[in-house]
């Protein structure tokens, strides 16, 4: 990928918005939520409080502590590596897009790793399509940093779609 000029700086502060806002619902739920309480919003949507000690699925969730530091190394190693990339790449904005909400997601999660041994999840969608692969159609609780680091991916592979397309 060729240098494109733009800025850093807007993409710190959308990765840090994601951070924030992370933040600031994992302490609403914190706040006002029991460990497995649960409030049903809609016929498919509840908000729940979940500790997940694991990665993506609750990978690693039993392990026996070790995957804490192991899982906010990762997080640390990954957010320096995305700011480098950002560094050398601000110009191309959806690629910068992409890695400014892995940035922001990943820092979110880490934050709550070293502050509390566990990531808070509280977001519990479920539909009765899903039965078949999650126990009573709940996909997996997550929180706004793993909605970051989803999104990311998403326009991550879109942007290499495109770029692909652009090439030939």
């Amino acid at each position: 990928m060729a240098r494109v000029k733009g800025s850093l700086w807007p993409w710190l502060g959308l990765a840090l918005a994601i951070v924030l806002l992370d933040q600031f619902t994992k302490v609403l739920i914190l706040g006002n939520y029991r460990l497995g309480d649960s409030t049903t919003v809609t016929s498919f949507f509840n908000v729940v409080r979940v500790h997940n000690t694991g990665a993506a699925f609750s990978f690693l969730a039993s392990a026996g502590g070790w995957q804490r530091w192991f899982f906010t190394g990762i997080g640390i190693a990954a957010a320096v590596f995305i700011v480098w990339m950002l560094r050398s790449h601000p110009g191309q904005k959806l690629f910068a897009f992409a890695l400014a909400c892995i940035l922001g997601g990943a820092i979110g999660n880490v934050v709550d790793r070293v502050l509390h041994g566990y990531v808070v999840d509280f977001l519990d969608f479920h539909w009765s399509f899903l039965s078949g692969l999650f126990p009573g159609g709940h996909f997996p609780a997550f929180n706004v940093a793993d909605a970051g680091i989803t999104i990311g991916a998403i326009s991550l592979i879109l942007d290499e779609i495109l770029r692909v397309r652009r090439s030939r």
